[in-house]
């Protein structure tokens, strides 16, 4: 028999999980990815199904559990992804920003890039005065990475380049072939354990909050009911932008588009 062997029916216990822990909806399609992604673990344990590996896991204090869930949730991004919307940041958002200080949500940080995106387009256009940059993941594994700030140089092709040569460091020797983003530029960026379908209000208010290339990974429930519970999170008149292949009608009615996958708080 071979151990590797995923059925329907433990595909749909894994189905059901994620959907439970995260909100996440894997369709039908997705169980070569589930198979591929949790092959080595099973392998690892030695265990003789995937079904063992799950009633492993059921013990949400294994570190087992976390491993699981970061294997199971995608991770796709890279810097400046869809540029218009840090565009419109920088020419439609800022310059009506008072001195004040102003906080950006970066809700699905991934490995970071979304973040550092923003942090230098806030750095370059607020100059001196106060900001700071909270990105979440349910992923512990891939906010580490996040934390670190360090790619590998091929990631930084869509960094503007006074950008890349004013808020990145070129590695040297070991590090050749790599970047970190520059330490003051990291010292505004928080990056937080945190799963959307719980309450978040400790993490306060905020003028920006993306929520970009994720809503297409859940059911309309899920979608009202996580966009509701930020959207909390939002200072009036505050920024909600989805990404461009999203959209959030029919999903709540107290937001106004100001141009497509950019929405303000009524």
């Amino acid at each position: 028999m071979d151990i590797l062997h995923l059925s329907d029916k433990e595909f749909s216990l894994f189905k059901h999980m994620i959907y439970d822990i995260a909100g996440i909806n894997l369709s039908d399609n997705k169980k070569a990815l589930v198979k591929s992604r949790l092959a080595k673990r099973v392998k690892y344990f030695g265990l003789n199904s995937y079904r063992q590996y799950f009633d492993m896991i059921q013990n949400q204090t294994h570190n087992e559990y976390q491993i699981a869930i970061d294997l199971l949730t995608t991770h796709e991004t890279f810097f400046f992804r869809e540029q218009k919307h840090f565009d419109f940041i920088k020419d439609m958002i800022i310059p009506t920003w008072n001195m004040c200080q102003h906080r950006v949500w970066s809700a699905a940080s991934s490995s970071g890039e979304e973040a550092f995106s923003l942090a230098m387009v806030l750095a370059e256009n607020l100059r001196n005065r106060n900001w700071e940059i909270i990105g979440t993941d349910i992923s512990t594994k891939i906010l580490e990475q996040a934390r670190g700030g360090h790619y590998a140089i091929e990631r930084s092709g869509n960094i503007p380049k006074h950008y890349l040569k004013k808020y990145c460091l070129k590695g040297v020797g070991q590090e050749d072939g790599t970047f970190i983003i520059c330490p003051e530029l990291r010292g505004n960026v928080q990056f937080i354990h945190a799963n959307l379908k719980n309450n978040l209000s400790h993490l306060g208010s905020f003028d920006i909050i993306f929520l970009r290339n994720v809503l297409i990974y859940f059911d309309v429930k899920t979608k009202e009911q996580i966009v509701s519970q930020l959207l909390k999170q939002l200072k009036p008149n505050g920024y909600f932008i989805v990404g461009h292949s999203e959209s959030l009608s029919g999903v709540v009615d107290n937001l106004k588009t100001i141009v497509p996958s950019v929405y303000q708080k009524q």
